[in-house]
């Protein structure tokens, strides 16, 4: 474990806000913005140290031991900031989807087109390979962004668990968003409303399903980042590139449906701003855009400062 200073594990609380804020937003990855931040490999192999071994650990040397094998200072302050963030950003977040959606997708998509040159530059060599994973990776995302949204019923104890376990899969992803497979699982407004309300029970079916996930998950997105470093980037760049059309500000709806006096979009598909039937609002939309580009560039050399 690193040894840190106060100031320190404030910012790396204030990067597990940033993470935090992004997985909310559908279509947006913490783990781009770990990535992003310096903490991406950190943060990865804090994950990896959680296993059984831990508990012979903590019956022959005590608790003080386990917290530094896990890195735990770093654990905490990350996940802190990420609570912070999901619980009080959800309800505005997903009130400023509703009202403003054009401006808040739009500084999205500049986050979004920044954050595909920062992954991308870290590819040190292009092979036919690594081209070959970029296309796949663009393919895949478009695809599932292409999916249409589950609809129905209350969800089960191991709906619950499932979507847990798939959307931290997806959080750590750089460019694959949590929230976003939590959309087309239909459980995106059951967790906003879990969060908001408090409803325990959904919370902690979902955590259960969320340690599976990203326990098993984090040990595979290591290896093949330690074996294979530039395929996986140029994946996950594809992964980014790939997920912008879900992000792409102007939409003209194709299917909708009511449920709870609430309208939930089925279909959409990406359009022109000068298609768009209404205000396209083009100004404020490229002023935000540039804005959210701006902001990973700062994010970006804050993180190199943060790594010396």
């Amino acid at each position: 474990m690193q040894n840190r200073s106060i100031l320190e594990y404030i910012v790396i609380t204030l990067k597990g806000m940033a993470m935090g804020a992004a997985d909310v937003v559908p279509g947006v990855s913490g783990g781009t913005i770990a990535f992003i931040s310096g903490i991406y490999d950190e943060l990865l192999e804090s994950i990896n140290a959680v296993n059984f071994k831990l508990f012979k650990v903590f019956k022959e040397e005590g608790f003080s031991k386990v917290w530094n094998l896990i890195n735990g200072n770093f654990l905490l302050s990350l996940l802190l900031g990420i609570f912070i963030s999901v619980v009080s950003l959800a309800n505005l977040l997903s009130l400023l989807l509703e009202q403003h959606p054009i401006l808040v997708w739009s500084f999205f998509f500049g986050l979004v087109v920044a954050s595909v040159l920062y992954v991308g530059k870290q590819i040190n060599r292009w092979k036919i390979g690594t081209i070959f994973s970029l296309v796949l990776g663009v393919l895949i995302a478009y695809f599932i962004t292409q999916l249409q949204p589950a609809v129905g019923a209350s969800p089960t104890t191991f709906y619950l668990i499932l979507s847990g376990a798939l959307a931290i899969c997806a959080m750590i992803l750089p460019g694959i968003s949590g929230a976003f497979i939590l959309v087309l699982l239909g459980m995106y407004q059951v967790v906003l409303t879990a969060v908001h309300e408090l409803e325990l029970g959904k919370i902690f079916l979902i955590g259960i399903g969320a340690v599976i996930g990203l326990l098993s998950f984090s040990r595979v997105l290591k290896y093949i980042l330690e074996k294979y470093r530039n395929s996986t980037l140029a994946l996950l760049t594809g992964f980014i590139i790939g997920a912008l059309n879900k992000i792409w500000p102007w939409k003209e709806v194709l299917e909708t449906i009511e449920i709870d006096d609430k309208i939930i979009v089925l279909k959409e598909k990406s359009i022109s701003p000068f298609r768009y039937n209404g205000d396209n609002l083009l100004f404020y939309a490229i002023a935000l855009a540039i804005l959210g580009f701006l902001l990973i560039l700062i994010l970006e050399k804050w993180g190199k400062h943060q790594v010396k």
